[in-house]
Parts: structure tokens; sequence; C-alpha cells
């Protein structure tokens, strides 16, 4: 099988994360890859944001704590978080930043680091405090987080088993 596809397939969201430090080359290099998703008219409106500081995790898992009143939020302890967000007056807003987010999880699959895509920061990025914190992070304060992706080595030597997919595809050929 293509390893591309076997990529694609293997990958598997991660909740449970070791305390292994992801490399810095890495962590680039993931981010990286999401400049390279598609986007609408080839508009790229997003940002980046790599953090890898434990007490700057903890100050974001502490917005969507009081945000969303998740008590013990901590986005399942990971090493690192890449937020993704895009300018608001992007069309095609959502559609780009999910596109980035798919080129992390595959790139940091690739490389044996797991993921899981948390949706909570963007429900809360407009809360003074949290607003505050992304501006501090270099995310422009017209920029929405669309998602993040928390990272780091599993916990379970069998995060990336193959798992059976419920949903088919439906064929139809004219």
């Amino acid at each position: 099988m293509n390893e591309v596809i076997r990529n694609i397939k293997n990958r598997r969201s991660v909740r449970s994360f070791s305390d292994r430090v992801i490399e810095k080359e890495l962590l680039c290099e993931i981010a990286d890859c999401a400049r390279y998703a598609p986007s609408g008219m080839n508009g790229q409106p997003w940002n980046f944001c790599v953090v890898q500081n434990p007490e700057i995790i903890a100050q974001l898992a502490a917005c969507v704590e009081k945000g969303l009143d998740r008590k013990g939020y901590d986005f399942y302890g990971p090493n690192a978080l890449i937020i993704v967000s895009c300018d608001r007056d992007s069309r095609f807003e959502l559609q780009d930043g999910s596109g980035a987010l798919q080129n992390i999880f595959l790139a940091a699959a690739s490389l044996g680091i797991g993921s899981v895509w948390i949706n909570q920061l963007r429900n809360v990025c407009d809360d003074e405090d949290c607003r505050s914190l992304l501006t501090k992070l270099g995310i422009p304060e017209n920029f929405r987080v669309v998602g993040t992706a928390a990272l780091g080595y599993p916990a379970a030597e069998d995060a990336f088993r193959v798992a059976e997919k419920k949903n088919g595809v439906t064929e139809f050929w004219l």
C-alpha cells in the first residue's frame, strides 16, 4: 500500500500522551506542513501558533475551563499545541483552517506523534482574557481560532492501530 494512503488510514486521535518531549525541529516541520494545505482561491488566510511551554498551555486550558465551565480541562495533557486561526474576513475561514489541521494531523502521525483535534478554544477565543493571551502569542486580533491540534507521543503503544471504520463509500458509476 502507498505510504500516504497507509498514513491516512492509520492516523487516529490520541487522547493520552507520554511525557516525552517533541523535538523543536519536528514541531516546526509539522507546522510547516500546514502551510501546504489547499485554501480557497489560494488565499492562505491563516496563522499557525506553536505552543510548547506548559505554563502557556495551562493558561489556554484555563480560558477553556472558565469560558465553557469545564472543570479540570487540560487539552488531554499534550506536549505541544498548534493553534490554527484564520482571518475572520476570509470567505473560506473554516475550510482553509480545517485543511491545514488535517495536514498537521497527517504529518504528526507520519512521525509517530499522536494528535487530537481540539475545538473548545474556538468557542472562547473572543473572551477578553483568552483574546489577550492569544494576542500575546502573536495571533492577530482579526483572526479567529479554527481549531487546535494537541500533540504528543502516544502513551499507548498501539495508538496507531488500524480500526474498522463504520461508514462506507457509496459507489455510483454513470
